[in-house]
């Protein structure tokens, strides 16, 4: 429920401006939540001048005053940054610490989502990721030999995935450590699940910007992502929730590989009207 100090409050209804619900109403000066249409998104608390609302199902210590020194990020600085990430798909023999994990998570758990649902769940796998490769490379396996064993003109350019998961699975089989194509040896992944697609990839983005921050490298498993939405099995194995589907997975370690420029890309397609 949102809460009003009213000893704070001065009226000033900026609160009633911001609410999109129309949930805020000024009573005798003061401004009073109906608490019927609020989806609990904070707006009201970020706008207020006089810091008097408060969510009492939230931890109000997330909120941090507005400082320009800590919140400001150069857009030049921004957009290189954004530039320069790529997928890293070699990783140093290193653990990833625990307390940079949760920094990753974080910027996950403060991205924006459809009527504030916050529906967004993180799995994060360490002891048990031998076990999840093998399910991985097994339901890929049969994925390829299932397309292999009924090739149509359109399924033919999935052809060489097909080839490739079979290999894949046999060559890790052969030697684990050199040929590792999934996860590709790094210490943990991170598997992101929503009720809505857009919510978790959303979450997903943010979340890659701060493992780039922490000097870690990330590359995101499509692959992984196919599989675990054919398999049940590997769905129970990491206890997706019940009306969730795994939306993506973030392979994330230390990178054992050193770039040293941004690389082109197509223009922009771009509709002015």
């Amino acid at each position: 429920m949102i809460k009003i100090d009213v000893e704070k409050c001065i009226g000033c209804g900026q609160c009633v401006k911001d609410c999109f619900p129309n949930d805020i109403e000024i009573v005798y000066g003061k401004a009073h939540v109906k608490n019927v249409a609020c989806i609990k998104c904070g707006h009201c608390i970020a706008v207020c001048p006089k810091n008097a609302v408060s969510i009492d199902e939230y931890s109000m210590e997330d909120v941090k005053e507005y400082n320009k020194e800590e919140f400001f990020i150069d857009e030049d600085n921004l957009l290189n940054f954004i530039k320069f990430r790529r997928s890293v798909r070699q990783f140093k023999d290193k653990e990833v610490e625990e307390e940079k994990i949760r920094k990753i998570i974080e910027a996950g758990r403060f991205t924006q989502t459809g009527s504030n649902m916050q529906d967004v769940s993180y799995i994060v796998v360490r002891e048990g990721l031998e076990k999840l490769k093998i399910l991985t490379f097994d339901v890929l396996k049969e994925i390829g030999e299932q397309m292999l064993s009924n090739l149509t003109p359109e399924t033919m350019r999935f052809k060489n995935y097909a080839q490739m998961w079979i290999k894949m699975r046999d060559s890790y089989e052969q030697n684990p450590k050199e040929n590792d194509r999934l996860f590709f040896n790094a210490p943990i992944v991170i598997v992101v699940t929503a009720s809505s697609e857009v919510n978790g990839a959303l979450a997903s983005s943010n979340m890659e910007l701060m493992t780039n921050a922490l000097g870690l490298g990330t590359v995101f498993s499509g692959f992984f992502v196919r599989a675990a939405r054919r398999s049940k099995k590997i769905r129970e194995f990491l206890g997706v929730e019940e009306g969730k589907q795994v939306i993506t997975c973030m392979v994330i370690g230390y990178s054992d590989v050193k770039y040293f420029r941004t690389v082109p890309r197509k223009e922009a397609n771009i509709s002015w009207l």
